[in-house]
């Protein structure tokens, strides 16, 4: 794990990273010192590890809980090379959409295929990242929806380490199967107009989920339009989970 640049504001302290080909950055509380939990953040596609959303909630975790956050751009996305079979199968899907096939099934395999190379980064990123001094190997959270969904049900059903998480804007085409192996506590976002995922596939999703304790949060809207005070709960989710 190589640092690259580091930079502090707002208590809060944010540093560039490069494990192997893989870039990240690592947000924690400025002058931390000791062990604390951490959280990695997915990011939805064609967004990267510093997108508007995961920066905004990176820093109230980090702020409010006194949490580290990691986050990764995932395989052709943010600062990664393009990857010609990805860009392939996007040209292909957007044709059949045009020729009237459904979204949602296409969007599941495609997710299915990028998280079988993510799912092994992202468990070597905590490897790595539980490494440094003021993070230390304490117990882990993750949030990811949409995408960070598509790749998280996966990494958290293979990841003991992770302790709770907050998904959504998913479906189970693709990853029932994972979602039954998730045992821990579970905050599940759904967008009721979802242009994306169908509603049916979202309910299937969560009521796949193989946690005792887990929770569905649905609002009105579209797929991108998850109401603000959801991060509220989230940070107090993870205080009540990870502390």
């Amino acid at each position: 794990m190589r640092f690259l640049s580091e930079t502090s504001a707002d208590g809060v302290r944010e540093r560039l990273f490069l494990l192997g080909e893989i870039p990240g950055v690592l947000w924690t509380p400025e002058g931390a010192v000791g062990a604390r939990p951490l959280i990695v953040m997915g990011h939805g596609g064609g967004q990267h590890k510093k997108a508007p959303g995961v920066l905004v909630r990176a820093r109230r975790f980090v702020v409010e809980c006194g949490f580290a956050v990691v986050a990764v751009d995932v395989p052709a996305h943010g600062d990664r090379p393009k990857v010609e079979e990805f860009d392939r199968i996007v040209a292909e899907n957007q044709a059949r959409v045009e020729a009237g096939e459904e979204l949602a099934p296409l969007i599941a395999d495609f997710q299915a295929l990028v998280a079988r190379r993510t799912v092994p980064e992202w468990r070597a990123v905590v490897d790595a990242v539980q490494g440094v001094a003021h993070v230390g190997a304490g117990p882990v959270g993750y949030w990811g929806v949409s995408l960070g969904c598509g790749l998280g049900v996966p990494f958290v059903a293979a990841e003991p380490r992770v302790r709770a998480a907050v998904l959504g804007l998913g479906g189970a085409l693709a990853t029932a199967e994972d979602a039954a192996r998730i045992t821990v506590p579970v905050e599940f976002l759904v967008q009721w107009d979802d242009e994306r995922v169908p509603r049916d596939q979202s309910l299937a999703l969560f009521d796949a989920l193989g946690s005792a304790e887990k929770s569905l949060h649905a609002h009105p809207g579209l797929h991108g339009e998850i109401p603000g005070f959801e991060l509220d709960s989230a940070v107090r989710f993870f205080a009540r989970h990870l502390r």
